[in-house]
Protein backbone atom coordinates (compact mmCIF):
# COMPACT_ATOMS: atom_id res chain seq x y z
CA UNK A 1 0.00 0.00 0.00
CA UNK A 2 2.82 2.42 0.89
CA UNK A 3 4.52 1.70 -2.46
CA UNK A 4 1.25 2.56 -4.27
CA UNK A 5 1.10 5.91 -2.44
CA UNK A 6 4.70 6.72 -3.34
CA UNK A 7 4.06 5.84 -6.99
CA UNK A 8 0.94 8.03 -6.92
CA UNK A 9 2.91 10.99 -5.58
CA UNK A 10 5.64 10.52 -8.19
CA UNK A 11 3.09 10.21 -10.98
CA UNK A 12 1.16 13.23 -9.71
CA UNK A 13 4.31 15.37 -9.60
CA UNK A 14 5.24 14.27 -13.10
CA UNK A 15 1.84 15.16 -14.54
CA UNK A 16 1.83 18.74 -13.14
CA UNK A 17 -1.93 19.09 -13.60
CA UNK A 18 -2.55 16.92 -10.54
CA UNK A 19 -1.83 19.86 -8.21
CA UNK A 20 -4.81 22.21 -8.16
CA UNK A 21 -3.36 25.59 -7.21
CA UNK A 22 -6.05 28.20 -6.64
CA UNK A 23 -5.41 31.89 -7.35
CA UNK A 24 -5.63 34.73 -4.83
CA UNK A 25 -8.64 37.00 -5.37
CA UNK A 26 -8.29 40.79 -5.77
CA UNK A 27 -4.55 40.79 -6.46
CA UNK A 28 -3.19 44.37 -6.29
CA UNK A 29 -1.00 45.27 -9.24
CA UNK A 30 2.12 47.44 -9.51
CA UNK A 31 5.89 47.03 -9.86
CA UNK A 32 7.44 44.01 -8.23
CA UNK A 33 10.94 42.52 -7.99
CA UNK A 34 11.31 38.95 -9.28
CA UNK A 35 13.41 37.48 -6.49
CA UNK A 36 12.73 33.75 -6.74
CA UNK A 37 12.20 31.25 -9.54
CA UNK A 38 11.52 27.54 -9.36
CA UNK A 39 10.85 25.04 -12.13
CA UNK A 40 11.85 21.59 -13.32
CA UNK A 41 12.11 22.86 -16.91
CA UNK A 42 15.37 21.94 -18.66
CA UNK A 43 16.01 25.55 -19.76
CA UNK A 44 16.18 26.59 -16.09
CA UNK A 45 18.69 23.91 -15.14
CA UNK A 46 21.13 25.13 -17.81
CA UNK A 47 20.63 28.87 -17.13
CA UNK A 48 20.07 29.04 -13.35
CA UNK A 49 23.66 29.96 -12.47
CA UNK A 50 23.56 33.09 -14.66
CA UNK A 51 20.09 34.36 -13.71
CA UNK A 52 19.64 37.56 -11.72
CA UNK A 53 16.81 39.55 -10.24
CA UNK A 54 14.59 41.59 -12.52
CA UNK A 55 11.34 43.50 -12.30
CA UNK A 56 7.76 42.76 -13.27
CA UNK A 57 5.15 45.43 -13.82
CA UNK A 58 1.53 44.35 -13.92
CA UNK A 59 -0.87 47.00 -15.22
CA UNK A 60 -4.61 46.37 -15.39
CA UNK A 61 -6.42 47.22 -18.62
CA UNK A 62 -9.91 48.73 -18.78
CA UNK A 63 -11.35 45.25 -19.46
CA UNK A 64 -9.65 43.65 -16.44
CA UNK A 65 -6.82 41.98 -18.34
CA UNK A 66 -3.13 42.56 -17.44
CA UNK A 67 -0.34 44.19 -19.35
CA UNK A 68 2.77 42.33 -18.14
CA UNK A 69 6.24 43.78 -18.58
CA UNK A 70 9.23 41.79 -17.35
CA UNK A 71 12.64 43.45 -17.46
CA UNK A 72 16.19 42.41 -16.63
CA UNK A 73 19.34 44.50 -16.70
CA UNK A 74 22.03 42.90 -18.88
CA UNK A 75 25.73 42.91 -17.91
CA UNK A 76 26.45 45.55 -20.58
CA UNK A 77 23.86 47.94 -19.06
CA UNK A 78 21.20 47.31 -21.72
CA UNK A 79 17.74 46.05 -20.85
CA UNK A 80 16.01 42.86 -21.89
CA UNK A 81 12.22 43.23 -21.84
CA UNK A 82 9.32 40.95 -22.56
CA UNK A 83 5.67 42.02 -22.70
CA UNK A 84 2.44 40.04 -22.70
CA UNK A 85 -1.26 40.77 -22.52
CA UNK A 86 -2.65 38.32 -19.98
CA UNK A 87 -6.38 37.74 -20.36
CA UNK A 88 -8.51 37.47 -17.23
CA UNK A 89 -10.45 34.27 -16.75
CA UNK A 90 -13.69 33.54 -14.93
CA UNK A 91 -11.56 32.70 -11.87
CA UNK A 92 -10.36 35.84 -10.02
CA UNK A 93 -6.55 35.94 -9.78
CA UNK A 94 -6.10 33.68 -12.80
CA UNK A 95 -4.89 34.88 -16.22
CA UNK A 96 -3.85 33.24 -19.49
CA UNK A 97 -1.58 34.37 -22.31
CA UNK A 98 0.36 33.08 -25.27
CA UNK A 99 4.06 33.88 -25.44
CA UNK A 100 5.03 34.71 -29.01
CA UNK A 101 8.70 34.63 -28.00
CA UNK A 102 8.63 31.14 -26.46
CA UNK A 103 5.65 29.82 -28.45
CA UNK A 104 3.83 28.49 -25.39
CA UNK A 105 0.50 28.82 -23.58
CA UNK A 106 0.62 30.20 -20.04
CA UNK A 107 -1.86 29.72 -17.19
CA UNK A 108 -0.86 32.21 -14.47
CA UNK A 109 -2.30 32.13 -10.95
CA UNK A 110 -1.52 34.53 -8.12
CA UNK A 111 -1.78 32.09 -5.21
CA UNK A 112 -0.67 34.04 -2.14
CA UNK A 113 -0.16 37.72 -1.53
CA UNK A 114 0.68 40.18 1.21
CA UNK A 115 0.20 43.39 -0.74
CA UNK A 116 2.94 45.45 0.87
CA UNK A 117 5.51 42.65 0.79
CA UNK A 118 5.24 39.68 -1.62
CA UNK A 119 3.22 37.48 -3.95
CA UNK A 120 3.61 33.87 -5.04
CA UNK A 121 2.77 33.19 -8.68
CA UNK A 122 2.19 29.70 -10.05
CA UNK A 123 2.34 29.24 -13.82
CA UNK A 124 1.68 26.24 -16.00
CA UNK A 125 3.48 26.66 -19.33
CA UNK A 126 2.43 24.33 -22.15
CA UNK A 127 4.20 23.84 -25.46
CA UNK A 128 3.57 21.01 -27.93
CA UNK A 129 1.39 19.23 -25.36
CA UNK A 130 4.10 19.24 -22.66
CA UNK A 131 3.44 21.23 -19.47
CA UNK A 132 5.97 22.68 -17.03
CA UNK A 133 5.44 24.45 -13.73
CA UNK A 134 7.15 27.78 -13.06
CA UNK A 135 6.77 29.38 -9.65
CA UNK A 136 7.80 32.96 -9.00
CA UNK A 137 8.36 34.86 -5.78
CA UNK A 138 7.88 38.56 -6.38
CA UNK A 139 8.50 41.23 -3.78
CA UNK A 140 8.02 44.97 -3.38
CA UNK A 141 11.75 45.23 -2.57
CA UNK A 142 14.85 43.28 -3.66
CA UNK A 143 15.30 42.04 -0.07
CA UNK A 144 13.18 39.18 1.28
CA UNK A 145 13.21 37.57 4.70
CA UNK A 146 14.47 34.06 5.33
CA UNK A 147 10.92 33.12 6.40
CA UNK A 148 9.55 34.27 3.03
CA UNK A 149 12.29 32.42 1.16
CA UNK A 150 11.35 29.28 3.10
CA UNK A 151 7.65 29.79 2.29
CA UNK A 152 8.57 29.98 -1.41
CA UNK A 153 10.77 26.87 -1.18
CA UNK A 154 8.02 24.89 0.55
CA UNK A 155 5.37 26.02 -1.95
CA UNK A 156 7.67 24.99 -4.81
CA UNK A 157 8.34 21.57 -3.26
CA UNK A 158 4.59 21.13 -2.72
CA UNK A 159 4.00 21.78 -6.44
CA UNK A 160 6.48 19.09 -7.52
CA UNK A 161 9.66 21.08 -8.06
CA UNK A 162 12.95 19.52 -7.07
CA UNK A 163 14.91 21.25 -4.31
CA UNK A 164 17.90 21.94 -6.60
CA UNK A 165 15.61 23.79 -9.02
CA UNK A 166 14.51 26.45 -6.54
CA UNK A 167 16.52 29.67 -6.71
CA UNK A 168 16.56 32.93 -4.82
CA UNK A 169 18.10 35.20 -7.44
CA UNK A 170 21.08 37.47 -6.76
CA UNK A 171 20.43 41.22 -6.81
CA UNK A 172 20.84 43.13 -10.02
CA UNK A 173 20.35 46.71 -11.10
CA UNK A 174 17.04 47.94 -12.44
CA UNK A 175 16.35 48.74 -16.09
CA UNK A 176 15.83 52.46 -16.60
CA UNK A 177 15.04 52.44 -20.33
CA UNK A 178 11.51 53.49 -21.25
Amino acid sequence: MMMMRIMGVVLCAALVACVDVMPQKDFDLEKWWKVGLATNAQWFVSRKANMKMGTATLTPTASGDLDLICANLNADGSCWKMTHLAKKTDTPGRFTFTSQLWNNENDMRVVAVQYDEFALIHMIKTKNGVSEVLNKLISRTPEVSEALQQKFRQFSLDTGILSDNIAILPKNGECTEA
